[in-house]
């Protein structure tokens, strides 16, 4: 398994960039630079599959221009929804692309990684990005193998409109039973049962009841 760029770049930016997105709190201000150290990341990897020579050189020439360039074109691409404004986000953009640009020549040099080492590191890297960010990362850097990859939150289950369909159904079982040719004064009064609520037991809390109100109601007709 490769090493996980993506975290530890984010970790690296928080540390070596305290500067960055300073005046959000902290936990927007980790999301916003995790989810741009994604971004950024996912962009290496498709313009190293595009043309792997070129950017092998531009990590060991760190150009400025070009840092520039490849800034630009994520920060005004029209999938971005990045919540940051533009000039914010162009310039936090260019410095975490030049401290992972920086951070990939160490380890090229430091381990004697090569094309083939640093092409083995850039695919190792899509299993620990999927997952990690919203598929507007992906449509921008145009990495869209990672698109849908991210799971969806389940809404809560809301326990007032459970509540609602289950004093429904009791109501509808009521109304049945009243229909029936019965002698009203002959019926003792059912009283309402309240169980315990939760989400995971309230279906079969609602079929018990429902069984209970039957085998009432036998008694009654029988």
């Amino acid at each position: 398994m490769a090493f996980d760029l993506v975290h530890y770049f984010s970790e690296q930016s928080m540390l070596q960039k305290p500067e960055l997105l300073s005046t959000y709190p902290l936990n927007l201000r980790q999301e916003y630079i995790f989810d741009l150290n994604a971004l950024i990341l996912g962009k290496l990897i498709k313009l190293w599959r595009k043309d792997n020579n070129r950017l092998y050189k531009e990590i060991h020439t760190i150009d400025a221009l070009y840092i520039q360039e490849v800034s630009r074109h994520l920060t005004t691409s029209p999938q971005n929804q990045s919540p940051l404004d533009k000039k914010q986000l162009e310039q936090t953009i260019s410095e975490i692309l030049l401290l992972q640009l920086t951070e990939l020549k160490q380890l090229d040099q430091t381990g004697n990684l090569g094309k083939i080492g640093l092409n083995e590191l850039f695919t190792g890297q899509i299993e620990h990005l999927s997952g990690q960010a919203d598929d507007w990362v992906w449509s921008t850097n145009q990495l869209t193998e990672l698109l849908g990859s991210k799971p969806k939150i389940q809404e809560d289950i809301s326990l007032d409109e459970t509540m609602k369909e289950f004093n429904q159904m009791v109501h509808t079982a009521h109304h049945d039973t009243d229909n029936h040719t019965i002698d009203s004064h002959s019926l003792e009064p059912l009283q309402e049962v309240v169980p315990t609520w939760s989400r995971i037991v309230a279906p079969l809390l609602a079929l018990a009841v429902l069984v209970f109100l039957y085998i009432q109601y036998g008694h009654l007709v029988g």
